[in-house]
């Protein structure tokens, strides 16, 4: 099991951390990082590994092992693999790591900004997509860019909390994914909250502490996704 830190600081870029080991597949496990693993929508990060001569290895990604609760590094093509019992220095690159916070933020705002069940999404960078449930609902897209700009231009904080299994079992309005459950097996469930009342929704995800980071956002292609579903963009502006 590797501790994620990212988990209760998702503005940590760096950390001392010990090998673990090496999977079959050439994926390398510490005992802690910073690396958010794949998940959620949201892809996992990259950045380097720097051992104590400077040599360093480069990872394209980072994944969770079968068992969900163990991080797996994953090296580029042609890098070295480090022994266990390895200490290093973990790295994660900073600069899109960032922009997918403030992406991930700027989601939870759209899903609010549009309340119908979502049926799916995507965290990227520059760009971010939801997919709602709306029938033959109609999208005002001025409206709805008015809308989300407004929300992230509040400075709304954003904090995250946690609850049992069980309060999740008795207020499954919380839930607004129809097809990503929320992590379970811990026996308790991390919430995001943005602002007093403005949203609160299970995500194990990276965001930013306040709204305002978010930055202007921009309105992408809104496509309708079958008969119910309608597929909607958007994009940091900067």
């Amino acid at each position: 099991m590797t501790t994620p830190l990212f988990r209760d600081d998702a503005y940590l870029r760096s950390c001392e951390a010990e090998v673990a080991g090496v999977n079959e597949r050439g994926g390398i496990v510490l005992d802690r990082t910073v690396f958010y693993a794949t998940g959620g929508g949201q892809p996992g990060d990259s950045g380097y590994l720097e051992l104590e001569d400077g040599s360093r290895i480069d990872i394209a990604t980072a994944v969770y092992d079968e068992d969900k609760k163990t991080i797996v590094h994953v090296p580029s093509e042609g890098q070295s693999l480090p022994s266990p019992g390895t200490k290093l220095s973990v790295h994660i690159d900073w600069s899109r790591r960032y922009r997918l916070m403030r992406m991930h933020t700027a989601l939870h705002l759209l899903s609010v900004a549009l309340p119908f069940p979502v049926t799916g999404g995507q965290i990227g960078d520059p760009e971010g997509r939801l997919d709602f449930d709306m029938g033959e609902e109609t999208i005002d897209k001025e409206s709805l860019l008015e809308k989300i700009n407004e929300l992230a231009s509040g400075d709304h904080e954003v904090t995250t909390e946690w609850i049992t299994d069980e309060e999740l079992d008795a207020s499954p309005g919380l839930v607004k994914t129809m097809t990503v459950k929320p992590p379970r097996g811990s026996g308790r469930v991390r919430l995001v909250r943005i602002g007093g009342e403005i949203d609160l929704q299970p995500c194990g995800g990276t965001h930013v502490s306040r709204t305002s980071e978010i930055g202007l956002l921009a309105l992408g292609k809104i496509e309708k996704k079958g008969k119910q579903n309608r597929r909607v963009r958007i994009r940091l502006s900067d």
